[in-house]
């Protein structure tokens, strides 16, 4: 009997193989690349890319043509004969009210503008929303209250106090006095934001450390700051951005000879002498706004890593 049962088993079970595989593969049907909800997705995601990128087409092809070609009014139209003096003039030779040195003063400025600003506000806000985040001392609920606070008052009401102080300081008018600036309000938002990550870090990585006799700096330098570089990156990217990005601090804080690149930017554009050179006028704006943007297109993963990972955890 038992023999018979094996028997009948070991005949039925390649047919109930091949009954169950020629039935045909189980679960869901995987989706069609040209479903209507994907035409409908990209289809919008197309539009918004085209309606960004335009003005930006437009800004390349026009700094590339001569004043006549401009003259025929074909803005969309690719240069007949492409040339490069526009960009040469903008960066050398065009005039920022007195001066006709180019946007190549104003590039240095911002540059020892940017490089310390980015690099001490990053570091001490580092060092402060790691300290919130992991190092319960007395008031620290009251000191994050008022850096939150701070991140939101708008810039234009602490201009005239910050002009007085720096005067009386005797760095009104310097870069030394604009990297202060700048260093200062950049460092209440990115205290949040490394807060921010730091808290959504593993606690049992620090308590750990602590077990093992770490203090405070062998922590933040040996296990916070190598699982931090995504925040880093975000934290860069928003003040390369702003920093570079700023006019209202550099017109108010510098002076003529220590004018960033976006103050020389605004008198190249809005110059009245002469005749309007909207070639040059474009390549400037480019020279202008290339430095954040070759920094977010290096980095720009990074970028999305760091606010998934923790810039928007409480």
């Amino acid at each position: 009997m038992a023999n018979s049962s094996a028997l009948q088993s070991a005949t039925s079970g390649p047919d109930a193989l091949s009954g169950r595989l020629g039935s045909g593969p189980s679960g869901r049907k995987p989706r069609r690349m040209l479903s209507r909800r994907n035409i409908i997705l990209y289809g919008l995601l197309g539009l918004a890319a085209l309606y960004y990128l335009l003005p930006l087409y437009v800004m390349i092809v026009t700094s590339m043509k001569g004043m006549p070609e401009i003259r025929l009014g074909n803005i969309f139209s690719p240069p007949v004969e492409i040339t490069f003096e526009p960009w040469a003039k903008a960066w050398s030779s065009a005039c920022t009210g007195l001066n006709c040195d180019g946007l190549s003063r104003g590039f240095w400025n911002s540059v020892r503008i940017l490089v310390p600003s980015v690099a001490v506000s990053i570091a001490v806000a580092s060092v402060s929303g790691y300290a919130l985040a992991n190092w319960r001392f007395k008031g620290s609920n009251v000191f994050f209250s008022i850096l939150i606070v701070g991140a939101f008052i708008p810039y234009q009401v602490m201009i005239y106090p910050i002009v007085i102080l720096l005067r009386e300081l005797g760095i009104y008018g310097t870069l030394t006095g604009l990297v202060i600036v700048h260093t200062i309000f950049g460092m209440p938002i990115l205290t949040l934001l490394f807060r921010n990550y730091f808290t959504s870090l593993p606690e049992e990585l620090f308590k750990a450390a602590r077990i093992d006799g770490a203090g405070f700096w062998q922590i933040y330098f040996r296990i916070m700051l190598p699982m931090a570089l995504p925040i880093f990156v975000v934290a860069m990217i928003l003040q390369v951005t702003g920093i570079w990005n700023d006019f209202l601090f550099g017109v108010v804080f510098t002076r003529p000879d220590s004018y960033p690149m976006t103050v020389q930017l605004n008198n190249i554009v809005n110059s009245v002498q002469g005749v309007k050179e909207y070639n040059v006028n474009m390549a400037a704006t480019l020279l202008t706004g290339a430095v954040p943007l070759i920094v977010y297109f290096v980095s720009g993963r990074l970028f999305v890593r760091g606010i998934a990972a923790g810039a928007v955890k409480g």
